[in-house]
């Protein structure tokens, strides 16, 4: 059996839930008042035996260590210089470029492959990965004509770029030399708003990771809003000192007018997102300013963030991952959303299906007290066929699927559409 890397940790917290910040359960660790990091930070509050953060560093050669971590010195600084310190303050002014009128559903389209018609929707999300290239670091497209028949949106939609995704495609992000000239070519196709990477902020490493980490962020917001882009601000945070150095910042600064979250990891978990959503909430009346908000994720949480941010939006990802694998979305007679088993024949498109998810998923979060909808109950098992296989359970039931005042739907079939493989 291989050994662990000298760079991994030889540390594993097999309830991670014990290492999430709260200062109203956990006594700050004896080792933070003398950190040098310690008015940044704020100091750490968990329910883990450390004496200080340092403690979460744990691999076993530290002189290889790749976080934002001291016990790897030339590395350190090198990645201080990176940022210009750890400090929000130097970060670049912009100008405010607005904020854009978005639905409260925006779908999420990742990709054309499966389809062969428009989606026909006014307002559409897509990836910033899918739409640059991070290994060239050139753009896909050239005009809208071409991001239109990229990802099967009309060429007049309005198109939200998401900076969401794992952390290799952001990484890259961050090592493209020439991002202003991307970010030059995105305003000249006219995407309607930007949001930046969500450059992790774990909670077992370090909080000088942390601090970094934010500090990409920022740093990645004043590049796309000092090209003109609406650019929306991804608050990450681990403690509540994280939120309240964004919120001092975007006080101060009254061109961030847009923030970003992402529920659908770490920070939609179990009471952590209620934790996250107390923050946020806090952080908009802190401000004292109107603010709007676009997350993924955590849609059962957007009542409650549009009792304190002017606008509301969430790039809604469920429908597009659900149609791909071939489930189509119906409410019970209790109004409540399910997804059942819709196979589609051999190289047929999935056009139909995703407009149709697309449509039940918006109205689940429009009308989530009592959605008008009523599908028939589709049967819990499903029935055996002469061969002994079983059969689908969806046959008829939710092809009767009928929705007053359904939204959106598929264009007609275009002409001369030839399927193109990803570049």
């Amino acid at each position: 059996m291989n050994g662990r890397q000298a760079h991994e940790p030889s540390r594993q917290y097999r309830q991670p839930q014990r290492l999430w910040d709260d200062a109203t359960r956990h006594a700050r660790s004896l080792g933070c008042p003398t950190c040098l990091e310690r008015d940044r930070c704020g100091g750490v509050h968990t329910d883990v035996g450390i004496l200080d953060c340092q403690d979460l560093c744990t691999c076993a050669d530290k002189s290889k260590c790749d976080m934002v971590c001291r016990f790897n010195p030339a590395r350190f600084v090198a990645q201080m210089h990176e940022v210009r310190g750890l400090d929000f303050e130097n970060a670049p002014r912009t100008i405010a470029n607005g904020v854009p009128a978005l639905p409260l559903v925006v779908p999420f389209v990742d990709h054309r492959y499966g389809r062969a018609a428009l989606l026909d929707e006014p307002v559409v999300a897509i990836s910033l990965y899918e739409l640059v290239n991070m290994a060239t670091g050139k753009v896909h497209v050239a005009s809208r004509d071409e991001l239109a028949a990229r990802f099967l949106i009309p060429s007049g939609a309005h198109v939200v770029v998401s900076g969401v995704d794992k952390d290799g495609p952001i990484e890259r992000w961050w090592e493209l030399k020439d991002r202003r000239a991307i970010l030059a070519e995105l305003k000249a196709l006219g995407v309607t708003m930007i949001t930046t990477p969500n450059y992790s902020v774990l909670t077992d490493v370090p909080r000088t990771d942390n601090l970094h980490a934010m500090k990409r962020i920022l740093l990645a917001w004043t590049e796309m809003a000092g090209a003109g882009l609406v650019a929306a601000l991804h608050v990450n945070g681990r403690t509540e000192r994280d939120y309240d150095r964004w919120g001092t910042l975007i006080a101060a600064r009254p061109e961030i007018e847009v923030l970003a979250f992402e529920f659908a990891t770490g920070g939609g978990r179990g009471e952590r997102i209620d934790w996250h959503v107390a923050q946020l909430c806090a952080l908009a009346n802190r401000v004292g300013r109107p603010l709007a908000i676009i997350v993924r994720g955590g849609g059962r949480k957007l009542e409650e963030l549009q009792r304190h941010f002017v606008k509301v939006s969430l790039i809604e990802t469920e429908a597009f991952a659900r149609t791909i694998r071939r489930r189509r979305g119906y409410f019970t007679e209790a109004g409540r959303l399910k997804w059942a088993k819709s196979p589609t024949p051999h190289g047929a498109p999935i056009d139909e299906l995703f407009a149709h998810n697309v449509s039940v998923v918006r109205a689940a979060h429009e009308a989530p007290r009592g959605p008008t909808l009523v599908s028939r109950p589709l049967p819990r098992r499903a029935r055996r066929t002469a061969d002994g296989h079983g059969e689908a359970v969806q046959p008829g039931l939710l092809r009767e699927f009928d929705m007053a005042g359904q939204a959106g739907g598929v264009a007609p079939q275009p002409q001369g559409v030839i399927a193109a493989a990803k570049a």
